[in-house]
């Protein structure tokens, strides 16, 4: 296993621990500790976590499966997740994911809502929500990033 928390996330798991009387409980927690310290969430470290928390890897990977937010593999690509929910769909996410579709350096991901309906349309990049959305508004959000 080539995966191994830092001494600052292991602190922190432990410092957990003593809240939660049920250490599934710190599944999702210890999915982000991953996630920010690797930048995405390996086999490795789904792994790591199964040992940490005593709950089987198979339990572990269905939840960071069921989540839009983790990835399960590294990009090299800027990740946008653009919601495709009613309200944003109201708000013109469609014409928004189209124009998004057609850039190579992105890597697009439609996902289900982002909980920020009154600000519709929304993308979400890194952990940072960029709100009332327009086709040139995404793409100045883009070339800053870039």
């Amino acid at each position: 296993m080539s995966f191994m928390f830092s001494k600052e996330n292991l602190l922190k798991i432990e410092e957990l621990k003593k809240r939660y009387p049920n250490p599934h409980a710190l599944s999702l927690p210890c999915l982000w500790m991953a996630q920010y310290q690797e930048g995405f969430i390996s086999l490795d470290a789904i792994d790591a976590i199964s040992q940490i928390i005593h709950m089987p890897s198979m339990e572990i990977y269905g939840v960071a499966t069921f989540y839009t937010m983790f990835r399960l593999e590294p990009s090299e690509k800027l990740i946008v997740d653009v919601c495709k929910t009613l309200s944003c769909k109201l708000c013109g996410s469609d014409e928004i994911l189209e124009h998004l579709e057609k850039n190579d350096t992105i890597k697009l991901r439609h996902v289900e809502c982002l909980g920020s309906c009154s600000t519709a349309p929304v993308m979400q990049i890194n952990d940072v929500y960029y709100e009332n959305l327009t086709i040139a508004k995404v793409d100045a959000i883009l070339k800053e990033l870039k």
